[in-house]
């Protein structure tokens, strides 16, 4: 194969910052999606019309004040993230849908034959995977901020460095595509409460 794979690096967040700001984005908001975007300009500017994202973000970043040691927490902390992370990709699940019916009329109009049916679906699914990945790591980023700030006042930093460690290890494992409410409700049991 011809076919080469080229990774370029994600922007720096001040770079998505003067971009957002030069397209109309408030700045302080700006500085908030610049901050969770992950260096992904598209990210960034989906970011900047939520209206929900900091409401995301402080459940991520007040996740270990909540948590108590048990299972039980746990799972529903887990739970409320991912119910979370669902609202966050109803405006995307919209647009399928309106791509879907659109589809849908022009196959009735034309036929079904070269409609690219298969296609739009495949798109959707990659979409819809890549959305809830981008959430996902956005949230660890927030939850292990919460820690590193943490550890600036630590007396004890061992729990609050192994604690990174494993956010880390999760958003490294992602990549793989596992089980994303296990992961997060292991994560949740390995992870030292804050007061």
């Amino acid at each position: 194969s011809r076919c080469v794979r080229l990774d370029f690096s994600p922007l720096a967040p001040e770079v998505v910052v003067e971009q957002l700001v030069a397209e109309g984005v408030d700045r302080e908001r700006a500085v908030e999606v610049g901050a969770s975007a992950g260096g992904d300009l598209e990210r960034a500017r989906l970011l900047a019309t939520d209206e929900r994202l900091a409401i995301r973000l402080a459940a991520w970043r007040d996740l270990p004040r909540r948590l108590d040691g048990t299972g039980a927490r746990a799972g529903g902390e887990v739970a409320e993230l991912r119910a979370a992370i669902d609202d966050a990709a109803a405006p995307l699940a919209a647009r399928h849908e309106a791509e879907v019916i659109e589809l849908d009329e022009r196959i009735e109009r034309y036929g079904m034959r070269g409609s690219g049916a298969k296609d739009l679906q495949d798109r959707h699914k990659r979409e819809m995977r890549r959305l809830r990945a981008d959430e996902l790591r956005m949230g660890l980023t927030a939850l292990a901020r919460t820690y590193r700030d943490e550890l600036a006042v630590s007396s004890d930093p061992a729990p609050l460095i192994a604690a990174v460690e494993a956010i880390d290890d999760l958003g490294e494992r992602l990549i793989r595509n596992p089980n994303e409410e296990l992961q997060l409700v292991a994560l949740a049991l390995r992870l030292p409460t804050l007061a």
